[in-house]
């Protein structure tokens, strides 16, 4: 595949599998589109699953002015990227960070958007999960190797996710970390925690308003059963907004479904008819 490259001189990460519908898929915070394994191996055959990483995230450039990790910034990548590959109209599954990416789009460029799945992420994040990404982003990991990481992620998610075996639990650790001889890294760019620490000094957005941007845009959300960052009252205030969104809560999932879970692709499926 040719490289992509922003109108700022970075190569971005993508992937395009598969043929129907398209399906672009934008990660979270500090995420890459492998977050998308699980889905695309799910969906084989019946969508075009397009992969993104953003600028910073593993297999990505990392910018060199670290202010352009922010969410208007990655919006206008997705632009450019469906330009690229000459993608006109698409449906988006916004995991995270990447359904604030979706919802700048809704207010940017709404005609480019089929519809919008937001995964666990809605216009209110709940302070417990706040709290719990500011502590870590950008931080280097405290294990030293891939065993001690495996243990220290399970210590800390098993409770929101307990149904993983021990072998998928390794899956994403490699998945989330750079696990090599060397020892375990952050494989984002640590500036990533400097841009969050900046923008948090600011006034936040009022996020309310770009989800009511979406009015007119097909729409589903999926709900973590255990989500420390979507709060169940939250979602409610969601679907009272937009009653005729597509839901779904998942059971044995925190922060964020791995999206081939039966509710998770049965939502993914509704919201992919209707675009």
């Amino acid at each position: 595949m040719k490289s992509f490259i922003t109108s700022d001189g970075l190569r971005l990460d993508y992937r395009i599998e598969g043929a129907g519908k398209p399906l672009l898929c934008l990660p979270g915070l500090t995420r890459s589109l492998e977050d998308f394994d699980e889905l695309t191996a799910a969906m084989q055959g019946e969508a075009q699953i397009i992969r993104l990483t953003m600028r910073g995230r593993n297999g990505s450039d990392w910018a060199e002015v670290f202010t352009s990790y922010n969410i208007v910034q990655e919006a206008r990548d997705v632009v450019e990227f469906m330009d690229f590959i000459g993608l006109e109209k698409t449906t988006i599954i916004g995991t995270s960070r990447g359904g604030f990416n979706a919802m700048i789009l809704a207010a940017t460029t709404p005609g480019r958007l089929a519809g919008v799945l937001l995964n666990d992420i809605g216009p209110e994040l709940a302070a417990e999960g706040i709290a719990k990404i500011m502590d870590y982003v950008g931080k280097p990991p405290r294990a030293r190797d891939l065993a001690a990481l495996v243990a220290g992620l399970k210590s800390e998610m098993a409770a929101a996710f307990p149904d993983l075996s021990d072998a998928k639990w390794e899956v994403l650790a490699r998945r989330w970390f750079s696990v090599s001889k060397a020892g375990i890294a952050l494989n984002y760019d640590p500036a990533i925690g400097k841009a969050m620490a900046e923008q948090a000094k600011g006034e936040a957005p009022d996020l309310w308003g770009l989800f009511d941007l979406m009015a007119n845009t097909p729409l589903a959300l999926l709900r973590g059963e255990n989500s420390d960052l979507l709060s169940a009252e939250t979602a409610a205030q969601m679907r009272a907004r937009r009653p005729d969104m597509h839901y779904a809560e998942v059971p044995d999932r925190g922060h964020i479904p791995l999206l081939d879970e039966p509710q998770s692709l049965e939502i993914i499926r509704k919201l992919l008819e209707q675009a």
